[in-house]
């Protein structure tokens, strides 16, 4: 039987998903990204490790996501949190010219998407009554 889901719940889907999405690329130095493309990086058995491990994470993230929101409900999404930054840049909240912000801001977004998808099952369950089910006995 599923645990209840509650505001505890998402915000540790949405710890891990940032997690995820900041330990694969950010901005500084301190990313997968970066510490594969610095010079004199050579590949590893660590970094073999540390890159299917990621792999593992966003397969089980982006799965769940596109199983739960479906292309509509991602597109949806993305929709919402792209108004939501042009209001932000519209009242002066957030400045064009500053790509850190901007990149900081699409990560964290992109890491709001994958939690939701994450907890939409449970949230939807909640909401509606109904539950999703993926897996049936033939």
């Amino acid at each position: 039987m599923a645990t209840e889901f509650s505001a505890g719940s998402f915000l540790g889907r949405w710890i891990f998903a940032l997690i995820l999405v900041f330990g694969t690329y950010n901005p500084t130095d301190y990313s997968f990204i970066s510490w594969i493309t610095a010079e004199g990086t050579q590949f590893s058995p660590v970094i073999a490790v540390v890159g299917v491990l990621l792999l593992i994470g966003w397969t089980m993230f982006l799965r769940a996501t596109l199983m739960s929101l479906g292309i509509i409900g991602i597109a949806l999404g993305l929709a919402l949190f792209g108004a939501i930054v042009w209001m932000m840049v519209d009242f002066g909240l957030i400045n064009m010219e500053a790509t850190g912000v901007l990149t900081y801001v699409a990560l964290v977004l992109l890491s709001l998407i994958l939690a939701i998808g994450m907890s939409w099952s449970h949230i939807r369950r909640r909401l509606s009554g109904q539950f999703d089910v993926d897996d049936r006995d033939d």
